[in-house]
């Protein structure tokens, strides 16, 4: 499949910009086809590993009834903004992923990836293995293959 290339071919961010907004970035902005033609975005806490998106969700809902539907996929981050000295406008650089999201069968992995996201987002003194115990099962954890990524270097000027 061919994807279309960067318009603002002097603003790219490279490769391993993008794989560090990835890394670091808090939340994106997952964006799937909904229901009667709108699109539907929704923003999610993710973590990046072994070259996949990963999240966590409900075992029921729009989103998972889209995903199902149709595995295509675009996925948004941007990382923290930047103000520079002297300047007043913003500096950031935004990332979008286009791919195929699917259901991770493997409990092992899942459980892995749980573990994963609470060590991400959770206070280090907090509990994960009795939030994975008590909640787990009723999580449902997905993974974005990654087909194609630009970033681009933004000023909000």
């Amino acid at each position: 499949m061919e994807f279309r290339p960067l318009r603002r071919i002097k603003q790219a961010a490279t490769e391993a910009e993008c794989l560090a907004v990835l890394q670091s970035a808090p939340r994106g902005i997952l964006s799937v086809h909904g229901e009667n033609g709108y699109p539907y975005g929704i923003p999610m806490n993710f973590i990046f590993t072994d070259g996949k998106i990963c999240f966590h969700c409900a075992r029921e809902g729009h989103k998972l009834d889209a995903v199902r539907a149709d595995g295509k996929v675009c996925f948004t981050i941007l990382s923290e903004p930047v103000k520079n000295e002297g300047e007043w406008w913003n500096c950031f650089t935004s990332v979008i992923i286009f791919g195929r999201i699917r259901e991770v069968s493997d409990p092992a992995r899942a459980d892995g990836l749980l573990r994963a996201l609470g060590a991400k987002y959770f206070p280090e003194a907090y509990d994960i293995e009795s939030d994975i115990q008590r909640n787990g099962p009723r999580a449902l954890l997905l993974e974005i293959t990654i087909d194609h990524m630009t970033g681009k270097h933004v000023r909000e000027k």
